[in-house]
């Protein structure tokens, strides 16, 4: 007796060294497809989110190639870096990654800063709420860089800590009070910016009670990447609307 080859959708993340969220969540958001699709990890060392030359010596190229064809052995339909740094180091960051990813592995590369640039477009965004455990430093630069790009953060909240494993640590309500006080501005959506920061479980129900999309960093690159894969993110339910947003998107043609 033969069987056919078993043909589930593998996404490849590129993880910071130090988060302890982003695989738990992804892989609880990744559930309702089973067997179809499957996320797969690869790290390299990021322990420090600051603008000192050491935490941006983290973002050098070579060690992340370096996790990207050990991701590559795993036959990734797409590979992720699932991590913000471009939201300080500018997005033509990622963009170069992304591209060296694809040149050196020969597969499709995104990034959770790509995803959310994606949405924004999509979406006209323009008034952003910023939600952050991250410095004064790091927040000034992603307030500056959006602003390049035509989106002003009309409110901002912060937690002053370099991190990265003590983000995960805050507790989802904890976050969710930020996302409040953030919402009193009304802008067009509000952005959890850190892949090691728990806004995803509560953002479905923050959506509800202000009646704005909460984007959260782990939720919006697990839908960027699903779609990228040729499933249907909407499928994802209760951690925001963010799956469904995606999901509207012209699809990508997939091989």
């Amino acid at each position: 007796m033969s069987f056919p080859a078993f043909d589930g959708r593998r996404i490849g993340m590129l993880t910071p060294s130090s988060n302890t969220v982003l695989e738990p969540y992804t892989s609880a958001m990744l559930a309702p497809f089973g067997d179809e699709a499957s996320a797969h990890f690869g790290r390299f060392r990021v322990v420090e989110i600051s603008m000192s030359g050491a935490s941006q010596a983290q973002f050098t190229l070579e060690p992340i190639l370096e996790a990207a064809e050990r991701l590559a052995e795993a036959n990734p339909h797409v590979i992720a870096w699932n991590g913000t740094s471009a939201a300080w180091l500018g997005l033509d960051k990622d963009r170069a990654l992304c591209a060296a990813i694809t040149e050196r592995t020969g597969v499709p590369a995104t990034s959770t800063m790509l995803a959310y640039d994606e949405i924004f477009r999509a979406e006209g965004i323009r008034r952003l709420g910023l939600v952050t455990p991250y410095i004064d430093d790091i927040q000034t630069r992603i307030a500056a860089n959006y602003a390049a790009q035509g989106i002003e953060i009309v409110a901002e909240a912060r937690l002053e800590d370099k991190g990265n494993y003590s983000f995960a640590t805050y507790p989802p309500e904890q976050v969710a009070a930020m996302v409040t006080e953030v919402a009193q501005a009304r802008p067009d959506a509000i952005a959890v910016v850190c892949t090691n920061f728990r806004g995803a479980p509560v953002a479905a129900r923050l959506e509800a009670e202000t009646g704005i999309p909460v984007l959260d960093s782990v939720a919006i690159t697990a839908a960027h990447c699903l779609r990228v894969a040729g499933l249907d993110p909407a499928r994802v339910t209760g951690w925001g609307s963010v799956f469904q947003r995606v999901a509207r998107l012209t699809p990508v043609p997939t091989t």
